[in-house]
């Protein structure tokens, strides 16, 4: 059985003391492939050796994450993912979007930011990965000003409502489904099964958004586990049928 952990922060300081037996305890719970998403120039190289040290299990994003979009640098951030992209092979875009939870005043260069780093995947023909949080509208704005035959990618850690999901499928994005979905409160667990598996993929989004029963603790990629054994209750599969099905689309976006 293999699982896809499709956007997961392993170079992440909560990980210093532990990482390289996190990523094994992951492996060894049949997690062995990793999607790790970029946030800012600050962490491209811890990135770059992640990778070096698991050359056959970690996959590299590139971009600026709408969080790190300041007045003050989001340009030279924005520069640096481009040379990088010009230099070797990433997966995907991301993660990019918008965030309108922390801060709402830097709405126009988020957008800004979103637009360019959407026309960098369709010159280099990756998928985008989207972060939105408070901000599906706006989002989704951009999206369909950028909608096209080859942008398609992955909405990250999805949390919204089923109109909202069929929305973001009709843009050509799987639905990155993670911790949330077992959570009593999450609500996407109440209409997923209305959604097609072939638009799904898991996440975990370590080491935030740990799934229960670790809720409010660390999150960690074998967790990816637990949310397929979720899944497979939903759709009333098996999980190793859940396994299968969510790595080919996650091959599918990926092309890997």
């Amino acid at each position: 059985m293999i699982l896809t952990d499709t956007h997961t922060h392993l170079y992440s300081e909560e990980f210093a003391n532990d990482r390289t037996e996190m990523i094994q305890r992951a492996i060894n719970a049949g997690v062995s492939r990793f999607f790790v998403p970029s946030i800012d120039s600050s962490y491209t190289q811890k990135m770059y050796d992640l990778e070096a040290q698991f050359p056959q299990n970690i996959f590299l994003m590139m971009g600026l994450h709408p969080c790190y979009v300041k007045p003050e640098s989001y340009l030279e951030e924005l520069a640096h993912v481009e040379a990088e992209l010009s230099k070797r092979k990433f997966q995907a875009i991301g993660e990019i979007g918008i965030d309108l939870y922390w801060d709402t005043s830097t709405l126009a260069i988020q957008q800004e930011a979103f637009r360019r780093q959407i026309r960098l995947a369709k010159k280099y023909q990756l998928a985008i990965n989207i972060h939105c949080r408070d901000a599906f509208e706006e989002v989704f704005d951009v999206l369909e000003s950028e909608k096209s035959d080859d942008l398609f990618g992955i909405f990250h850690c999805f949390t919204g409502d089923a109109a909202q999901a069929e929305r973001a499928i009709s843009l050509n994005m799987k639905l990155g489904i993670g911790g949330v979905v077992t959570f009593k409160n999450g609500k996407i667990d109440q209409f997923l099964d209305q959604i097609e598996l072939q638009h799904i993929v898991l996440e975990t989004d370590a080491p935030y958004l740990a799934p229960a029963p670790y809720r409010g603790k660390r999150n960690e990629s074998s967790y990816t586990l637990l949310v397929a054994q979720k899944l497979a209750q939903i759709y009333g599969l098996t999980v190793a049928q859940i396994a299968e099905i969510t790595t080919q689309n996650a091959k599918t976006v990926f092309g890997i």
